[in-house]
């Protein structure tokens, strides 16, 4: 079985930056992409950022130029720095990885961690 476990959200002051990260376990073998998405209250889950295996990236509008994400591959982590936080990034945020290959030869083609409340005050 495959999990993703996320850890760095809290509370932040407008224009404050915190780091979220989400590491991989189970006996995976690869994976492709992972992502970061969010859902604030009363909202649909959006998407936040993406990054490939091969590290190509794409970010929603509202965050480029603030918010990086990085990952290793080794490791199976991915990150999310996000920088000059706005009230308008409160929300729950998710880590996202898929599809994802197991050892066994097993395929999953989502993963979904339990999610991490990120609040940002004005």
């Amino acid at each position: 079985q495959v999990q993703l476990v996320e850890s760095g959200g809290g509370v932040v002051q407008a224009g404050g930056s915190l780091r979220l990260s989400c590491a991989a376990s189970g006996s995976i073998f690869s994976i492709d992409a992972m992502g970061w998405y969010r859902q604030g209250s009363g909202k649909q889950r959006e998407l936040v950022a993406t990054i490939t295996r091969g590290a190509s990236t794409n970010y929603i509008d509202s965050v480029k130029g603030r918010f990086t994400i990085s990952r290793d591959n080794d490791k199976n982590t991915v990150s999310l720095q996000m920088n000059n936080l706005k009230p308008e990034d409160t929300a729950v945020y998710f880590c996202n990885a898929g599809p994802v290959l197991t050892t066994t030869l097993r395929r999953y083609s989502q993963v979904w961690g339990q999610g991490t409340l990120v609040t940002v005050s004005s």
